[in-house]
């Protein structure tokens, strides 16, 4: 047992031990070790033993061997708090947690600290799982094959991981997600039902998974009606209303289209106010269709046609499955890595109409 121990570490010093640490340690799973330190039954006297030998002989966290058993609390990830998309995502899985007897910790990981800062954080406070919404894999700026390693590395630590819109297939995660290619198949039909033939994408960042399979969708639909789906009619910008209204600029000026769907409702704002300067109304002369349903996208003038996520439905979903992960009663899955698809839904409203 010593030789096992005196092994982890590097550099002749010994690292603060997870759950994966002390599972290779002991010759078992993390799964095992789990139900040792929660005090499950059906697990075999020598084999509990085992571990708790390795447990006492290993240097854990500043807060020691209770920080690797049940705390009660799981760590919520956001990207950004401006968007108010995301507060809304933030309330819907805190409250889905609580319902569960869990408490969250928020963390804006654009804010004071980095995600990955965030993330060592409620590792030392003894966080039982993370639900990371639109996680650092999914923002175009990363490097995607070095962060696909940071998650990976996170994963044999033992740490319990939920994507909200991850937009990461290669990596076993679980992905909870909205269907960006039927939101822009969806709204492209809308606008191509109200005789619109000139319609333009306002597209996030070109490298983002978001946009690239909305514009998918945007191009399947045009397929569909027998229209050319032209690059110029594509214009990408930052996910805020500036990006919204400087994509919505370059395509005034350059292919005028007769409608536009974008990216989101904030840079949907965003492209409504660039053609209010051009002096341009909304929906007389350019129609225009968002994604996500914030609650100002009702209120606003005029009120904004968009695709809703189902936001309420997603959260239950990413908190459901995080628990399962946290069940060490509950049935064990082959592979973490599935994704549950929600279907966005279409809210006609006064930024919209027929030719």
């Amino acid at each position: 047992m010593q030789d096992r121990v005196s092994n982890i570490g590097s550099g002749g010093r010994l690292a603060l031990a997870g759950l994966a640490e002390i599972a290779e340690a002991a010759g078992v799973s993390v799964s095992t070790v789990s139900r040792v330190l929660n005090r499950k039954s059906g697990i075999a006297e020598e084999t509990r033993q085992r571990v708790l030998d390795v447990v006492n002989q290993l240097p854990h966290t500043a807060r020691g061997v209770g920080a690797l058993r049940r705390t009660g609390v799981i760590g919520l990830l956001v990207p950004e708090l401006s968007n108010p998309v995301f507060p809304a995502f933030a309330e819907a899985l805190e409250s889905r947690a609580s319902q569960a007897g869990y408490a969250s910790l928020l963390c804006n990981t654009r804010a004071a600290m980095s995600e990955r800062e965030y993330v060592q954080m409620l590792q030392a406070r003894g966080v039982e799982g993370m639900i990371f919404v639109s996680p650092e894999i999914a923002n175009p700026d990363t490097d995607e094959r070095r962060t696909r390693g940071y998650y990976e590395k996170l994963g044999r630590e033992g740490v319990r991981m939920v994507f909200v819109n991850g937009g990461a297939p290669s990596l076993d995660v679980p992905d909870i997600t909205v269907d960006e290619h039927l939101a822009g198949h969806t709204a492209t039909r809308h606008l191509l039902e109200l005789g619109h033939r000139r319609i333009g994408f306002v597209s996030g960042p070109s490298r983002a998974l978001p946009s690239r399979l909305k514009r998918a969708g945007w191009a399947a639909a045009l397929e569909e009606a027998g229209v050319e789906p032209v690059a110029d009619l594509v214009a990408h910008g930052a996910f805020s209303a500036d990006g919204g209204a400087e994509a919505m600029a370059r395509l005034l000026e350059t292919s005028q289209p007769t409608a536009v769907l974008c990216s989101s409702d904030v840079m949907a704002l965003g492209a409504m106010g660039e053609a209010k300067r051009r002096g341009l109304a909304t929906p007389d002369d350019v129609s225009v269709v968002g994604f996500d349903d914030i609650p100002m996208a009702a209120h606003c003038q005029p009120a904004l046609t968009t695709l809703a996520q189902p936001i309420r439905d997603m959260a239950a979903a990413a908190v459901d499955e995080l628990l399962r992960q946290l069940d060490p009663d509950g049935a064990e899955r082959g592979s973490t890595s599935f994704s549950r698809l929600f279907r966005p839904n279409l809210i006609v409203r006064e930024s919209t109409r027929g030719l």
